[in-house]
């Protein structure tokens, strides 16, 4: 089954979300609840891998911070939606690898609802 660009993006956001959890993160809201700029990015991360399917989670993570850095963020201890400070505000090979693992969760979920598993 292909699912729907949103339905892909929702569901790469609840398994970023869970992941982060795991990790004591409860930071993030559900989709449903999330704010606009958050499914937004979630959706381009979801056209990012559906356009690029052979992307690494390196261009990922660096499609994700391009996208932030044209919107005003910057890098911040904390995730501060006023503020558009974000911890993972760096290059991808500086982040902890708790956090690479985020971009390859994404991908995943691209790949494999979007029926390019391979």
């Amino acid at each position: 089954m292909i699912y729907e660009t949103s339905e892909i993006a929702r569901m790469a956001h609840e398994v970023n979300r869970a992941y982060c959890e795991a990790l004591g993160d409860h930071s993030q809201k559900p989709w449903e609840d999330a704010p606009d700029w958050q499914r937004a990015s979630a959706l381009k991360g979801v056209d990012f891998h559906l356009a690029n399917p052979s992307a690494t989670p390196a261009a990922s993570h660096e499609s994700w911070l391009q996208e932030k850095a044209a919107a005003g963020w910057k890098w911040g201890p904390e995730k501060d939606e006023a503020a558009k400070t974000h911890p993972c505000f760096m290059p991808y090979t500086d982040l902890p690898i708790d956090q690479r693992a985020k971009d390859f969760l994404f991908r995943g979920v691209v790949r494999a609802m979007s029926g390019d598993a391979a």
